[in-house]
């Protein structure tokens, strides 16, 4: 890897920290503001939102400028969103414009792996991605966690600058101004991305020839037989995992009796086994055999049911490890699959979007899913069983389905050779 490929997961690192530590910190405010409980998933909900909305339009851009320029600005967006907040804007609305830069980041990262690497290191660099991406996940946690408790806040508020009011009084106005500077940290590492010198054909501007586009680019890489079954996996991979940290978050108040502080640890857990699982398909799982890991899947979902008969912390910490390396172990090699599809088929920035769009859509479903069984006051036993089912079910038909494809693929090679 070059020095250029360690830039860019410098400022990864950092941009994905802060926007993990922003959480919190706004999660902490709703509550000293006594907003109803009903606001805090709303919180990833208007995040995710511009990742959907705005998937015709940022691949295009992202291939319109050098990817630093790109990743620049969207960087700036989120320092924008950040000091709203400063500003009185309610935090939903200030979090939504840091999802704004994020959707606008999200192709520009990606696609500029596949500008600057050969095809054989992307494994191997999708592995360094979510490995950083899952660190940046628990530290920004912690991060976030500390920054608001009343030990640290002090030391924040007791820092003052001679001859300067900075007019920072709260807890919360401290908090957001270490998370304003790790933003800025990575947007220096931004102006020290080099420029790849990839140019793609001129970016159309006018918004339903993009959206026609962007329909198109979905219809491609759904019917292309690698496409669509590494597509189908990476879009339940993160719809479920976003549903399963809120379900780690219940269970363990309701089975474990842990309180919540202590709770985000096993979210925590869970991603350290996503780090391992993709550091380890990162070293064994070649691009070529890619699709023999979508057994794990299946069982990643069976030992989610396996949850129901945990009570004790002990069992607790290594089940979750298991199914976060079976996670991580199944989704690196899916996504390296199907960003060699895309940029196959077409330009990096499309195929990201495309990608980011399906996988935040089944973020939003799941949650939505999740939110009514919740309201419905069902079981969170029940709620386990049935996620772990789908999951597993939804893997099994996936599975059938490539092998469908494959038998497809060998029937027409036979009539190919028939031919001559």
């Amino acid at each position: 890897m070059n020095r250029g490929f360690y830039t860019i997961m410098a400022a990864q690192f950092f941009s994905s920290l802060a926007d993990n530590a922003l959480l919190f910190v706004a999660i902490d405010m709703l509550t000293s503001m006594n907003a109803p409980a009903s606001l805090t998933p709303l919180l990833k909900l208007s995040f995710v939102l511009f990742y959907v909305l705005l998937a015709a339009f940022v691949g295009a851009f992202a291939d319109a400028l050098p990817k630093g320029k790109v990743m620049f600005i969207a960087n700036l967006i989120k320092v924008a969103g950040c000091t709203l907040i400063f500003f009185h804007v309610h935090p939903l609305l200030a979090y939504a414009v840091v999802g704004f830069g994020a959707a606008v980041y999200s192709p520009a990262k990606y696609g500029i792996l596949t500008e600057l690497l050969p095809p054989e290191k992307l494994v191997a660099a999708n592995g360094w991605i979510e490995g950083l991406t899952v660190m940046s996940i628990i530290l920004g946690t912690v991060m976030g966690g500390a920054l608001v408790s009343a030990r640290i806040s002090a030391i924040l508020l007791a820092i003052d600058l001679p001859f300067i009011d900075t007019g920072i009084d709260t807890t919360t106005e401290a908090a957001l101004c270490v998370v304003v500077v790790v933003y800025l940290l990575a947007t220096l590492f931004n102006l020290r991305i080099p420029d790849t010198g990839a140019t793609y054909p001129h970016q159309e501007r006018n918004p339903a020839k993009l959206i026609v586009d962007f329909a198109n680019c979905s219809a491609t890489l759904w019917k292309d037989k690698l496409g669509q079954i590494s597509l189908a996996v990476t879009t339940l991979f993160w719809g479920a995992g976003a549903t399963l940290q809120l379900i780690v978050l219940k269970w363990a108040e309701k089975s474990l009796q842990m309180p919540f502080d202590k709770a985000t640890s096993l979210v925590g857990v869970v991603a350290v086994g996503v780090a391992l699982g993709a550091a380890a398909s990162a070293r064994l799982v070649p691009l070529k055999k890619s699709l023999t890991v979508i057994p794990l899947g299946i069982l990643m979902g069976v030992i989610v049911m396996s949850m129901t008969m945990v009570h004790s912390v002990l069992l607790a910490y290594p089940l979750l490890v298991l199914i976060g390396v079976l996670s991580g172990f199944f989704v690196v090699p899916m996504n390296a699959l199907l960003q060699h599809r895309g940029h196959v088929l077409m330009s990096a920035g499309h195929s990201i979007a495309v990608q980011n769009f399906n996988e935040n859509l089944s973020i939003l479903t799941m949650l939505a899913v999740y939110a009514i069984m919740i309201s419905l006051n069902l079981e969170l036993n029940a709620i386990i069983v049935m996620f772990g089912l789908s999951v597993a079910g939804i893997m099994y038909l996936i599975m059938r389905k490539h092998a469908a494809n494959q038998r497809e693929h060998d029937s027409l090679a036979l009539i190919g050779e028939h031919k001559h």
